[in-house]
């Protein structure tokens, strides 16, 4: 089995940004990938990140990413997952509901808020 993956859609770039460095900082070894180019299979990994931004009324990006989630989410069961994302509106409900949903796939997720960067992540 594979250890950590992360998957991630990026409109502007901040939240690509926000997937390589999680990336630098996991080391070794994880595999990033943008959802367009996952071809492999969620079951073969241990931990996984998935990262989008805030779309429209505080949704998931529905285009590529919402489609690619729910195509995997009913092999999240018992893994590690760990939510990131961007945002420039709102109070950050979309993360909120994607952490609950996160949570009905009966995955271990890491924190229940999700990690969230207003705008443009800096180095801190």
């Amino acid at each position: 089995m594979k250890e950590i993956m992360i998957a991630y859609w990026s409109g502007t770039g901040n939240t690509a940004a926000m997937a390589s460095a999680i990336a630098a900082g996991m080391g070794e070894g994880t595999e990033l990938y943008s959802v367009d180019q996952f071809t492999g299979d969620i079951a073969e990994y241990d931990k996984i990140a998935f990262g989008c931004p805030a779309m429209g009324d505080e949704v998931l990006e529905e285009g590529e990413f919402d489609p690619f989630f729910s195509s995997i989410e009913g092999k999240l069961g018992g893994k590690k997952v760990a939510l990131f994302g961007s945002y420039g509106w709102g109070d950050g409900q979309w993360m909120r509901d994607w952490v609950q949903r996160t949570n009905d796939a009966n995955a271990n997720i890491y924190t229940d808020e999700g990690l969230m960067i207003n705008e443009t992540p800096d180095e801190d």
